[in-house]
């Protein structure tokens, strides 16, 4: 009996593993795809079919799009962005999700109402413009940073997290002469690192993508994060090849877009491995209570 149970869960086991391999396979081949045809010879492309690994070697589409000047300042763009917006983005969550995890917050439950309100409802898009305006942030980085500083969701997830934590290291603390920001910052944050790291991702993921907010409102193509300027770059590809000393046999629109893509995602991507631990722990552990 025994030995049938070990037989029928290796079967079992087999069977899922070839399944998830074969799933991981179909999902990882088009980003191989992206990255072939970005380092694909012009030639080759212009053939056509399904490429997984070039045959002719090139650099062709990556030496057009850094022949602008301005890649690299968009690319300081994304990073300031991406750091600073974050940081300002944990750090407001953080203090608005530390008083609604309290159950002596008064008015705790009405202000949960409203913030659960926003997730359902949203002023639209042209009363924000006007409010963005208004505040004088147009044409300003802080146009991307700080009309979505608080998601409600991600702190609604958060004040859920900081509700786990025991009350009596709180109390200890205040024992110590701690005030409530001193807990906060000594003592709940660094308990809640997990959740932090997995929503620092999430804004950061959410700020490197930044696109249709900075066409709204950023005019100076100087402030234009990475994203707007690689949109630029694959629409004008065409037009702007013999300005950049590239000759149309030497260069394909697609090869630009793949490269495009490539430059784009993999910054961004390079953050995920030093995350990545606390990733499932942070998100699983602030979805329970309510």
């Amino acid at each position: 009996m025994n030995h049938d149970n070990t037989l029928g869960n290796k079967i079992f086991d087999g069977v899922n593993y070839t399944v998830l391999t074969l799933i991981s396979l179909i999902t990882i081949l088009p980003f191989i795809y992206i990255l072939a045809v970005s380092f694909t010879s012009p030639h080759e492309v212009a053939k056509g079919g399904f490429i997984l690994f070039p045959k002719e070697f090139s650099l062709s589409a990556y030496k057009y799009i850094f022949s602008t000047s301005t890649l690299i300042k968009s690319l300081g763009v994304s990073i300031y962005i991406t750091v600073v917006g974050t940081a300002i983005n944990l750090l407001l969550t953080s203090l608005m999700a530390y008083p609604l995890a309290r159950k002596t917050l008064r008015g705790r439950q009405t202000i949960m109402m409203a913030v659960l309100f926003t997730m359902l409802f949203s002023g639209g898009l042209i009363p924000t413009y006007f409010v963005v305006k208004a505040m004088g942030l147009t044409n300003t980085l802080w146009s991307l940073m700080i009309p979505n500083a608080i998601s409600a969701f991600n702190l609604i997830v958060l004040k859920n997290f900081f509700q786990q934590i025991p009350d009596g290291l709180e109390d200890s603390a205040r024992i110590d002469g701690c005030s409530d920001v001193g807990v906060l910052f000594r003592i709940v944050l660094p308990l809640s690192l997990p959740a932090m790291a997995t929503f620092g991702l999430f804004y950061a993921v959410t700020h490197w993508n930044q696109f249709f907010n900075a066409i709204m409102y950023i005019n100076d193509n100087n402030k234009w994060p990475v994203q707007v300027l690689l949109r630029e770059i694959v629409i004008l590809a065409q037009s702007r090849i013999g300005d950049t000393g590239f000759e149309e046999s030497e260069i394909q629109p697609l090869t630009i877009r793949m490269a495009v893509i490539v430059f784009a995602t993999v910054p961004i991507m390079l953050v995920y491995p030093f995350l990545q631990k606390h990733f499932a722990k942070g998100v699983m552990l602030g979805s329970v209570k309510g």
